[in-house]
């Protein structure tokens, strides 16, 4: 069975959502969290054997990180070594390691189709530790620039988010962006596991290559989607 995982730390219901899950990105303190908040993930996380990683941000609390910034490579890998050194410090002190490293809002969707972005953000990660695995967008630009640097990738695809005719996710900004049904999103996680075309927003098909299935945490009825999907999945 396909992987799900979630981003968690950023103030929901991470017990709730976590026995459905394979993999956990935690918050490390650009968009949200603290070292008290990393640290309560990880010993969820810990408790449910779900792997964790790293979802580090712009530094952009105010906008929870949804907002895209102006920066220079050396800038944007230092936010990500910092980010992830943080979060890898409260994992050492529970005897865990980070399994991989997937960056969180616009810093996530600009690294996916801006090449010096996800140069700046993959090259960061293999310096850190060249054993992380990076995860991206679809067939993304960060995708490409980690296997240029050697890194382990997995194309990620969402059950929760409406695509583009192009692949891309739909902005949050526009209507009906988000799947909020669970019945919607277990359909959706279905088709992107068998590898079939799901339904963009302008009514095309699009074949979206996945690895690992995210839904987000803050999503209306995260748990309930959480839940369909699993059991969707399951049931293959």
């Amino acid at each position: 069975m396909i992987e799900l995982n979630a981003d968690i730390g950023e103030g929901y219901d991470d017990a709730a959502l976590l026995p459905y899950l394979t993999r956990a990105s935690i918050a490390c303190g650009g968009h949200v969290g603290d070292v008290h908040s990393m640290r309560a993930a990880l010993g969820l996380a810990q408790t449910s054997g779900v792997l964790v990683g790293a979802h580090p941000s712009y530094p952009d609390r105010v906008h929870f990180g949804r907002r895209a910034m102006v920066a220079s490579k050396d800038e944007i890998a230092g936010w990500i070594t910092g980010q992830i050194e943080t979060l890898a410090e409260q994992a050492a002190r529970l005897g865990l390691r980070l399994a991989h490293v997937k960056p969180h809002g616009a810093l996530y969707n600009t690294a996916a189709v801006d090449p010096a972005v996800a140069q700046a953000v993959a090259g960061a990660v293999a310096a850190w530790d060249p054993a992380l695995t990076l995860i991206g967008l679809s067939g993304s630009q960060l995708l490409q620039a980690g296997r240029t640097v050697g890194l382990a990738v997995l194309n990620e695809a969402f059950v929760d988010r409406r695509y583009q005719d192009d692949g891309r996710l739909v902005s949050r900004e526009t209507s009906d962006a988000l799947l909020t049904d669970p019945d919607q999103a277990a359909r959706q996680a279905c088709l992107l596991a068998q590898g079939k075309p799901v339904s963009t927003l302008a009514g095309g098909e699009r074949l979206i290559p996945a690895d690992t299935l995210c839904l987000h945490s803050d999503t209306p009825n995260a748990l309930n989607i959480a839940r369909a999907v699993h059991e969707a999945l399951n049931r293959g």
